[in-house]
């Protein structure tokens, strides 16, 4: 289970980058989000919800895992925000990197309530949090970048 654990916190190792391993786990995510970009829209939905509750525990194991909270390590937060601000939006290398860029940003600054998350729950769930509010704020600037150009 350690394995297990190590594995998916880490995005198949990219947590340990010794650089912003944050935006290491992001750029990982992005051949998965292209894959998903392929399902219905209620479907790409669902499997969000259930990558929440899959990434809410393995990142509550992997603080366990690593022996701190929020562990820089764990990286599958990243993933889950990235796959949030892409909902809904056609696969292009503008698109791809609009997203990438804006939720970085958000999931950089922390805007509230993502800082809420980020210095109140000390668990899986607000090592996720922070990140899917900051993948909602990136998703409806993407969005709206799309549709105002």
């Amino acid at each position: 289970m350690r394995r297990f654990v190590i594995l998916f916190a880490s995005w198949f190792g990219t947590g340990f980058s010794p650089v912003a391993s944050g935006t290491a786990g992001t750029l990982a995510a992005i051949p998965f989000q292209i894959l998903l970009a392929h399902l219905s829209l209620p479907l790409y939905l669902l499997t969000l919800l259930a990558f929440f509750f899959f990434s809410s525990w393995v990142s509550g194991h992997g603080e366990i895992v690593f022996g701190e909270k929020d562990s820089g390590r764990i990286v599958i937060d990243e993933v889950m925000g990235y796959f949030i601000a892409m909902t809904a939006v056609p696969v292009s290398w503008k698109t791809i990197l609009a997203g990438f860029l804006l939720f970085r940003f958000f999931d950089i600054t922390k805007i509230p309530p993502a800082r809420f998350f980020d210095r109140r729950m000390k668990n899986g769930y607000g090592v996720v949090l922070d990140d899917v509010i900051a993948g909602i704020y990136s998703c409806i600037a993407l969005h709206l970048l799309l549709r105002f150009p």
